[in-house]
């Protein structure tokens, strides 16, 4: 499969600026892969498409605030600075993106907030952009975390052009997000609402959870013709025994098993015995999923409309069949869906 089948004109004001007004009031487009039907729905429509008994899969991984702005010592340059994970808690080393990149070098300083009370050092380079800083701070381990929430905003994709407002750091987030550690949100689950989760519940709908912190990567533009080639970025994942014996049981009892979101789909894809079950782990993955591709656990997903060429798209392209994914976008586009993160959602059943 090449890169260039997955181009196709997405007009600018298709990018969602901001995410629905309600959480479960975003469109909905409704794929059925056998009937190769498409229906347009609104997102708290999808209760009606599960049973008693069905199951959703979710990412329960939690945005940190991973966008920070630092000063350059010295020239007083604004540089900006953003978290990708931690490589040493006592330490206090972080493998970090800066921008503009070309000047910081290893040796330079940069100063934190109004009181420059938070100082990080530049100690290795790790690709052009990236960089490895020894944050110093005067506090505790958990002072010292205290002080980069507070200085750190909500890690808005970039294509968002509008400054960060207070209502991101709720709406760039999951309603039943746990664990702290994405630098990017699992956008397809940002749509449950609490009284949508409460209506699935009265329904008998069963959940399990599944944590995957969305790195950068995800985003990372993909450079190569024959997707055989591309590498994804590590991200890291757990599945513990508990989620592992309710997806397994769905499946033994032929229930639908709905994967929300692809982080959540590679989490599950990522651990599968040869029987075609899910096993516990814990660990890094760098699947990446293209057509044509053998799906083992879920058998129907929600995913957001991606941009053109993007690894996510790819993956839903695998799910749905190729052709018929390429259908439905250009019907997105004809119906002025929302793409990316703040955007629309899709249901491929």
């Amino acid at each position: 499969m090449k890169l260039s089948k997955f181009k196709f004109e997405l007009p600018d004001d298709l990018l969602a600026e901001y995410p629905a007004e309600h959480r479960d009031e975003s469109r909905l487009m409704v794929l059925n892969r056998k009937e190769k039907t498409i229906e347009h729905k609104l997102f708290k429509d999808l209760i009606n498409y599960f049973d008693e008994g069905d199951l959703f899969i979710l990412n329960n991984t939690k945005v940190f605030p991973a966008r920070m702005y630092g000063e350059k010592e010295k020239t007083g340059a604004r540089i900006e600075v953003f978290l990708l994970r931690e490589l040493n808690a006592e330490s206090r080393l972080w493998d970090v993106l800066v921008d503009p990149a070309r000047k910081i070098r290893i040796g330079n300083k940069l100063f934190f907030g109004e009181d420059e009370s938070l100082v990080a050092e530049v100690i290795d380079n790790t690709t052009s952009r990236g960089r490895t800083l020894r944050f110093l701070y005067d506090g505790s381990y958990e002072e010292f975390r205290k002080k980069l929430e507070e200085l750190g905003e909500t890690p808005l994709p970039k294509y968002i052009q509008r400054e960060v407002e207070e209502s991101d750091a709720e709406r760039y987030q999951t309603i039943y997000a746990k664990h702290e550690g994405a630098v990017a949100a699992p956008t397809a689950g940002m749509h449950f609402s609490k009284h949508l989760m409460k209506r699935l519940e009265i329904k008998g709908i069963d959940f399990a959870e599944v944590t995957l912190h969305v790195g950068l990567g995800t985003f990372s533009a993909v450079e190569v013709e024959d997707l055989s080639k591309h590498k994804m970025d590590s991200e890291k994942a757990i599945i513990d025994a508990e989620t592992m014996d309710i997806v397994n049981n769905a499946i033994n009892t032929k229930r639908r098993v709905c994967a929300v979101g692809t982080t959540a789909m590679r989490a599950i894809e990522s651990s599968v015995s040869s029987n075609g079950r899910l096993n516990e782990f814990s660990g890094w993955t760098n699947k990446f999923i293209f057509p044509p591709y053998k799906f083992s656990i879920a058998n129907c997903m929600i995913t957001n409309f991606h941009t053109p060429k993007s690894t996510l798209m790819m993956m839903a392209a695998a799910f749905a069949g190729y052709d018929f994914l390429m259908e439905a976008y250009e019907e997105a586009v004809k119906e002025k869906y929302k793409f990316y993160s703040y955007g629309d959602a899709m249901l491929i059943i």
